[in-house]
């Protein structure tokens, strides 16, 4: 097949035919297949979900390059323009091309795409991310003048590898502390009476390392949190979210979040955990660690495996991963790259 016979065409991912989901499905399992070989396929209905219920205040773009026959997907591209405050100067994007297709000038022309409504849309600089099981990846950033702005890994623990007595001991150890706080759960949506609250909490993943990436701290609306749980729960997902107050001013010290998912019952998800500084250095991150994992111990026997993801420079919660036995399963890095040397690459000869 040649590069003139390869379709190009917008992709509409609120309104388009059952045929085209399936397609774009398979193209998504082919490629997350590449990344990771272990897992099982994600099924056409939580993909279709998935893609309708994008929050309103995400700007999602994307095109399929098909076959002449428009049968299949050999490449996608996506970007994300968030209608927000903050971080108004940078785009996210992805490209995912089957590998019998790479190194043909497809890339090139889809990321032009992207550069392209970015650009429009006053943005000056793109950030993507790749993983070392997908080499070409990197290769393809360093081509078009990318900066690694921020290595992180994936780290995996095997439940059978727990250590029980260490979990006793975290929860022990927090046990002590309930004079002071007090360990609470949610399962599922958050509670709307605490939801203004529980934006300032979240306001702990600005605290999360971020290198040399040109982030700007985000700042969650009530709203926008909403929206975003409509998009989580429609793909199926279950979220746990254990927290801990501080009793003397009733605010929120800190909290750690699971998701696990039934089309994927023996992996879960562990997101976010973050304490505020004044409350650090008191056991509380390992004390809500723990409860996470003895509740799913005793209530998920299914699952087999829990992953996170840490920045490499993350040292306090790679200690504490770490002493649970979470270890290396895939390294991922995060790159950024002016629009301005995007566009110089697009020029240079094929």
């Amino acid at each position: 097949m040649s590069a003139r016979e390869i379709r190009i065409l917008p992709f509409d991912v609120k309104a388009t035919t059952h045929a085209e989901y399936a397609a774009l499905n398979q193209h998504t399992n082919r490629m997350r297949q590449e990344r990771l070989p272990d897992d099982p396929p994600i099924p056409l209905e939580e993909s279709i979900q998935n893609l309708q219920n994008i929050p309103s205040f995400i700007d999602f773009r994307m095109w399929a390059a098909w076959t002449p026959d428009q049968t299949e997907i050999i490449g996608l591209a996506d970007v994300v323009l968030l209608r927000l405050e903050e971080n108004r100067h940078l785009a996210q994007f992805e490209l995912t091309i089957l590998s019998e297709y790479r190194l043909q000038g497809l890339g090139r022309q889809m990321l032009a795409l992207i550069a392209e409504a970015a650009q429009q849309d006053q943005r000056r600089l793109l950030l993507t991310s790749t993983v070392d099981r997908v080499p070409g990846g990197e290769m393809f950033m360093r081509r078009i003048g990318a900066q690694k702005g921020l290595e992180t890994h994936t780290n995996q623990l095997c439940i059978d590898e727990l250590d029980r007595g260490l979990l006793e001991d975290w929860l022990s150890d927090g046990q002590a502390n309930q004079a002071t706080y007090e360990l609470g759960l949610w399962e599922g949506p958050y509670p709307e009476e605490q939801l203004q609250g529980i934006c300032n909490l979240l306001e702990l993943t600005n605290q999360q390392p971020f290198g040399d990436l040109e982030i700007e701290d985000m700042h969650t609306t009530p709203q926008q949190l909403r929206q975003t749980e409509t998009h989580l729960f429609a793909r199926g997902n279950q979220r746990w979210t254990f927290y801990v107050i501080d009793r003397s001013s009733g605010d929120f010290a800190g909290y750690t979040e699971t998701l696990w998912n039934p089309n994927r019952p023996q992996i879960l998800r562990q997101d976010m955990t973050g304490v505020f500084p004044q409350h650090r250095n008191k056991g509380l991150g390992r004390w809500l660690k723990a409860a996470m994992l003895d509740k799913v111990l005793k209530e998920r026997p299914e699952v087999r495996y829990v992953r996170t993801g840490n920045a490499d420079t993350n040292a306090a919660m790679l200690k504490i991963n770490t002493e649970l036995g979470f270890k290396p399963y895939m390294a991922e890095a995060l790159w950024q790259v002016e629009i301005e040397k995007v566009m110089t690459y697009l020029q240079l000869p094929s």
